[in-house]
């Protein structure tokens, strides 16, 4: 499973590597408030750079959601079957959902954003931002969810035929009430 492992790796990197992208949007959001609300002033350019860096958080770390899964499903539902169950589960939708939309939305968003790219596409809006870049982002994005797709496909085969733990496919982020737990455990120090 070694194409497994590069590929949660690479996830992992650009996962990290966006969440600066995060703080970046956060601290323009907050600036370009203050000086709207203060100085009566404001920059369509500020609010653009703001939606792409919210696009590019969305779309680069959403593989990584994936990876951990920590992806939205209907755990009511399937938290009542045998784990080997809920892994055939998760096949059946990636194979037939996860895979397929992804492979069209590439199919369409490679053009899309190529196209852009070679227009020199720009905002419509006075004193807009080129748009390329957030365009982009589509198909990057998409290739990534493929990649990650191809992953989780593989570590769940590996898993039904007892190649690979469970603890290799589970969530990997603290539960709601491990969360808590740690909560009191920190006041009670305090």
């Amino acid at each position: 499973m070694p194409l497994s492992r590069a590929i949660d790796a690479l996830n992992d990197k650009i996962a990290s590597a966006v969440s600066w992208a995060l703080l970046l949007a956060v601290v323009i959001c907050t600036g370009n408030a203050i000086i709207r609300y203060s100085l009566n002033m404001s920059s369509n350019a500020w609010l653009e750079i703001q939606w792409y860096l919210f696009a590019a958080v969305f779309m680069l770390a959403s593989p990584h959601t994936l990876r951990r899964d920590e992806h939205v499903r209907i755990d009511v539902v399937t938290g009542r079957f045998s784990r080997r169950t809920q892994v055939y589960i998760d096949l059946f939708g990636f194979l037939l959902f996860l895979m397929p939309i992804s492979l069209v939305i590439l199919y369409f968003g490679i053009p899309f954003g190529i196209e852009s790219v070679r227009s020199a596409e720009m905002s419509s809006n006075a004193g807009g931002l080129i748009v390329w870049p957030a365009k982009i982002l589509v198909p990057i994005g998409f290739i990534l969810m493929i990649l990650q797709g191809v992953s989780e496909i593989i570590k769940r085969v590996a898993y039904l035929q007892g190649k690979l733990p469970e603890s290799a496919i589970s969530k990997h982020a603290v539960t709601p009430e491990e969360e808590i737990e740690a909560i009191k455990s920190a006041n009670k120090i305090s």
